[in-house]
C-alpha cells in the first residue's frame, strides 16, 4: 500500500457519497471524514452565535475553532445547518483554512477516505482512488425527505426538491472549487441503484488500485 492510501469521494448533496465513504472506510479499517461536516460545524457555529452567514472574516475565525474529532453528525445534520454551510462553503477564506484541516487528516499514514465536493480535484488530487458520486434530484430529494421522516421531523418534498437545486447550482456555480467530477474519477450513478451495489462496484475499484 501507498504511505498514505488516499480515496476521494465527491458528489452533490443527498448523492449516497457519505454513506458509500462509512461503508467504505469499515471495511477497510481506514479513517473516514465527511468534510461536509467540517462546512456545516463553521455554519453551526455562526447560526449559533447569530452571527451572519456572509461576514466572511467570523466565519474564517469560527474556521480555525474547528475540530475533527468533536464533529456531531447528530446536531449537524440538521436540514437548516446543511442551507447554511453551503452559503458559508462559497467563502474563499474558509475553503483555505478547511481544505488544510482535511489535507492533514487525509495524508496521516496509513492514509483515509474523504468525502466532500472537491475532494478529487482540490483537497486530494494525488488521491489512489476518486470517486464521483451522484443521482437524480428527485431520487436525492426523496433520500432526504425520508431521512427527515425517520427523526420524526416534517418536511415538505417539493421544498426539500427546490432546496436541493439551489444548493447544486450553488456548489456547482461557485468560483472557488466548484463541485465537479476529477477527470480521472469513476463515476458512480446510484438512482437506480441500491448502496450496496455501490459499495461492491466502489470496493473492486479499490482493491484493483490497492494490488496494482
Amino acid at each position: 500500500m501507498h504511505q498514505s492510501f488516499i480515496i476521494a469521494i465527491d458528489g452533490p448533496a443527498a448523492s449516497g457519497k457519505g454513506t458509500l465513504g462509512r461503508r467504505l472506510a469499515q471495511e477497510l479499517g481506514l479513517p473516514h471524514l465527511d468534510t461536509g461536516l467540517t462546512y456545516r460545524a463553521v455554519a453551526h457555529a455562526l447560526l449559533t452565535a447569530d452571527e451572519a452567514l456572509d461576514d466572511e472574516p467570523t466565519a474564517i475565525a469560527a474556521a480555525r475553532r474547528v475540530d475533527l474529532r468533536k464533529l456531531d453528525r447528530s446536531v449537524l445534520s440538521d436540514h437548516n445547518i446543511g442551507s447554511a454551510a453551503s452559503k458559508v462553503a462559497a467563502m474563499s477564506g474558509v475553503r483555505k483554512e478547511l481544505v488544510e484541516l482535511q489535507r492533514q487528516f487525509a495524508q496521516t499514514p496509513p492514509g483515509a477516505i474523504l468525502d466532500g465536493r472537491d475532494i478529487g480535484t482540490i483537497v486530494c488530487p494525488g488521491a489512489a482512488v476518486k470517486f464521483y458520486v451522484t443521482a437524480s434530484p428527485q431520487e436525492r430529494a426523496r433520500r432526504r425527505w425520508n431521512e427527515i421522516q425517520l427523526r420524526g421531523e416534517d418536511a415538505d418534498f417539493d421544498d426539500i426538491l427546490a432546496d436541493i437545486a439551489v444548493r447544486d447550482a450553488r456548489d456547482m456555480g461557485r468560483d472557488d472549487s466548484p463541485l465537479k467530477p476529477a477527470e480521472d474519477a469513476h463515476l458512480l450513478d446510484t438512482s437506480q441503484m441500491d448502496i450496496e451495489t455501490a459499495f461492491q462496484q466502489a470496493l473492486r475499484i479499490v482493491m484493483q488500485a490497492r494490488t496494482s
